[in-house]
């Protein structure tokens, strides 16, 4: 299929918004669950596509269908439309009067807790509606909330873009210092800073594998070239100060976070290994 094959037919963002939704979720299943959409909804809006563009978009596939070559480019071409017809809105709102719409934004807790409450205050009183939405997820999975959200505000310990999120679009918006949490009385509690050297030989308190926190033992261990000992590996953030409080073991938190603990506190991690956590 060319440029030209097309020239005569009627090319609608709903149609490539489809098509990109189906490359990039698989199934029209997963897309219907996604859109609140039933799948019967959606083959039609394919066949109706298909008529007007005079091309066949989908095939039979194992998992029910796929994009054909030409449902392929369309899909490949959907986010350069999609983007341009924004920008083309936005000057429209410029031009008479103020940004307007909605938004949708999903967010880390604790990034949302430090920007969300200034973007509210600044939006107040504007046309722009923000629809909100957290989760705690490990960093390879930010990147597949980007199809139900506008923008994804995760963090990326492991490197400069989150992983899996190489194909989007990153904008670094703050670096936070990693704190380590102690209990209250342990020897390393009055040390203001401290390096992997100093934190190697910790019992750990930490959280299930591939989760952004991970990435510190593992950083320390290619530092110092010794194992680290994760006593246990636990979701919830309260849970392990809890925890750290009791004597359980060493974690890792955001350097934002206050104190909330009488039993534990925070030593700044600094040295070698990555000194913070960027949120994108």
């Amino acid at each position: 299929m060319d440029a030209s094959s097309l020239s005569s037919h009627s090319l609608e963002p709903r149609h490539l918004q489809l098509l990109r939704e189906i490359a990039a979720r698989g199934t029209l299943a997963a897309v219907a669950k996604a859109t609140h959409r039933t799948p019967s909804a959606l083959s039609q809006q394919l066949r109706t596509a298909e008529r007007e563009l005079a091309v066949k978009l989908v095939e039979p596939d194992s998992r029910g269908i796929r994009l054909t070559p030409a449902g392929q480019l369309l899909a490949e071409g959907a986010d350069e439309v999609i983007a341009s017809l924004a920008r083309v809105q936005a000057r429209l709102d410029a031009a008479t009067g103020e940004p307007r719409g909605s938004v949708s934004i999903g967010t880390l807790p604790s990034a949302g807790q430090v920007l969300l409450p200034q973007l509210l205050h600044r939006l107040r009183g504007s046309a722009i509606t923000l629809t909100l939405d957290d989760f705690d997820i490990a960093e390879a999975d930010f990147a597949a909330r980007a199809l139900d959200a506008d923008i994804v505000i995760s963090h990326s310990i492991s490197g400069g873009v989150p992983r899996g999120a190489h194909g989007l679009i990153s904008t670094l918006l703050a670096r936070e210092p990693i704190d380590v949490v102690l209990p209250a009385d342990h020897p390393l509690a009055a040390k203001a800073e401290l390096s992997p050297g100093d934190v190697a030989d910790l019992e750990w308190v930490g959280v299930p594998q591939g989760y952004p926190f991970d990435a510190i033992p593992v950083v320390i261990e290619q530092l110092t070239g010794a194992p680290v000992h994760r006593r246990l590996r636990l979701r919830d953030n309260h849970l392990l100060e809890s925890l750290v409080g009791a004597g359980a073991g060493s974690a890792c938190c955001q350097g934002s976070a206050p104190a909330r603990h009488p039993a534990w506190c925070c030593g700044h991690w600094w040295g070698s290994a990555p000194p913070a956590a960027s949120w994108r």
